[in-house]
């Protein structure tokens, strides 16, 4: 059987053909910031705005990661260092099927975002959702913070383990001075050129 077995990458639909069904090219939006800075609430408005002009978009993020794909990972250096990398992976995926991948991770360090941009290559828009630590304590939507602050949860990015913010990004959000409506539009204005998202100049579709 072994002389059956071989490649079949030349006869699948190519990634070009689907991005020019879709009206847009494919890219991996991957939002970093403290917990609470706003990445997965500005992603989740990215991610419906796009959808309803007809952008074939996915949003990835620690919910709905963690719960699967991730399940068996927790929080050890290691553990996020592969997490981080089946997210990219599986990003990557998406952005070859012509997907524009809204990711949502801490991603505290940059080493871990190098790592990440090896693997994605120019497919990747690292966005900084700049919020200052008090800001994001003061929301503390999870209650994460004081648990820290308590104790109670270890290694907690901002309280007990640092976070290095990006030095170059492709954006940054700084969520202080934006609502959420704001942020949302300044990330899609700024991908529109880079990732041909030529639908966004109708009306949203209706499904």
């Amino acid at each position: 059987m072994a002389e059956h077995i071989h490649p079949i990458h030349d006869q699948l639909v190519q990634r070009t053909e689907r991005e020019t069904a879709n009206g847009h090219r494919g890219g991996i939006v991957w939002l970093t910031g403290l917990s609470g800075s706003g990445k997965s609430t500005i992603a989740a408005a990215v991610e419906r705005r796009l959808f309803e002009r007809g952008v074939f978009t996915r949003v990835l993020d620690g919910d709905n990661v963690r719960s699967g794909l991730n399940g068996n990972l927790g929080f050890s250096l290691e553990d996020r260092r592969e997490n981080t990398r089946r997210v990219a992976e599986v990003a990557k995926l998406f952005a070859e099927a012509g997907a524009i991948v809204l990711c949502s991770f801490v991603s505290p360090t940059r080493e871990l975002r190098a790592g990440v941009a090896e693997i994605l290559g120019e497919d990747y828009y690292e966005v900084f959702v700049d919020t200052p630590l008090e800001e994001c304590e003061r929301r503390d939507v999870k209650g994460l913070y004081a648990k820290a602050r308590a104790g109670e949860i270890r290694d907690f990015t901002g309280i007990d383990s640092p976070y290095e913010a990006p030095t170059a990004p492709f954006l940054t959000l700084a969520t202080e001075r934006l609502t959420v409506s704001e942020a949302a539009e300044r990330l899609i204005a700024a991908l529109i050129t880079p990732l041909s998202i030529q639908s966004l100049s109708s009306e949203p579709t209706s499904r």
